[in-house]
């Protein structure tokens, strides 16, 4: 078997074990080949033991399929992790054979420009394949046991599941009890269950956005910071997706332009260097400053 035909199916194998649904002619799209390999590469992994389920016109490696747990605990990256990796590899002189030939193995593992789409922890490859059952079936499920630090309670929860966050670590989904649309963190569920229930809010669900912040909402506000040399230095180290917001204004100065979703995050951020940063936009930001400082001032 030729190099080429062995990478599209390993990469069509990573396609078809993921979370997302594709048709034939998507994959064929994705792997630029033809339907009808497509369909041959199929027959081939039934052939030697996988479960390849047809959902519609939409196909997926079954979970019962052998070695299927292996490859759902491949160790990706996060967005974080492969922004680093990016950087660092960008970092290599150009004529380095080293870099030209990770770029071409990443490239050919994961097939996506940011090295990588998802993590799955292997102490989460239960729930988060119970999860991706659920999403393709359009089932509710019982998130057991979930350790909640906005309630500080533990409890099931009764939800929709819906959409995953670029790194598998959360789950976007409906929460039945309060009618919202919640991020959950994988890691904090005991277990998950899926239920016989289908669906009953697909109409509502609404997955919001995650800031550099790692605070998610559907609503954001655009600030603007300018930052000194060490608080751009500490503010990527802390929080490595803030690179791609930040520009030079002069030799001692850097401009980060974003969205965020929650004031409290960046406020935390700003509140330990109040020297190094000057807020330029941002109400709600303001606010939230203002509210620390008040409180601040309050301690005996």
């Amino acid at each position: 078997m030729d190099q080429p035909k062995v990478e599209r199916m390993l990469r069509l194998m990573m396609l078809l074990a993921g979370n997302r649904n594709y048709t034939i002619n998507d994959l064929a799209d994705k792997l630029e080949t033809s339907y009808r390999s497509i369909y041959r590469y199929i027959d081939t992994f039934k052939e030697a033991g996988f479960v390849v389920h047809k959902s519609g016109e939409y196909y997926h490696i079954a979970k019962e399929s052998p070695f299927f747990k292996d490859i759902s605990q491949l160790v990706h990256f996060t967005d974080e992790e492969a922004y680093m990796v990016n950087r660092l590899i960008d970092g290599i002189d150009d004529t380095n054979v080293i870099k030209q030939n990770l770029r071409r193995k990443l490239a050919t593992i994961y097939s996506i420009s940011s090295i990588a789409d998802v993590v799955v922890k292997s102490e989460n490859a239960g729930n988060v394949n119970a999860l991706i059952e659920a999403i393709q079936e359009k089932k509710q499920v019982i998130l057991k046991d979930y350790a909640s630090s906005h309630t500080g309670k533990v409890a099931d929860r009764k939800v929709e599941p819906y959409k995953f966050t670029t790194n598998y670590i959360s789950v976007w989904c409906y929460d039945l009890a309060d009618g919202k649309n919640k991020l959950f963190k994988t890691e904090r569920m005991a277990s998950v269950q899926v239920t016989d229930k289908d669906w009953a809010h697909e109409k509502d669900h609404n997955a919001g956005y995650m800031d550099i912040f790692r605070y998610s909402s559907a609503e954001t506000e655009e600030i603007e910071l300018r930052l000194s040399l060490r608080a751009k230095n500490l503010i990527e180290e802390e929080y490595p997706l803030s690179g791609k917001f930040i520009t030079r204004e002069d030799d001692g100065h850097w401009i980060l332009k974003t969205q965020i979703c929650s004031p409290f995050g960046a406020a935390r951020f700003i509140a330990g260097l109040p020297d190094d940063v000057q807020v330029l936009k941002g109400r709600k930001l303001k606010k939230c400053l203002r509210d620390f400082a008040r409180k601040l001032a309050d301690i005996q």
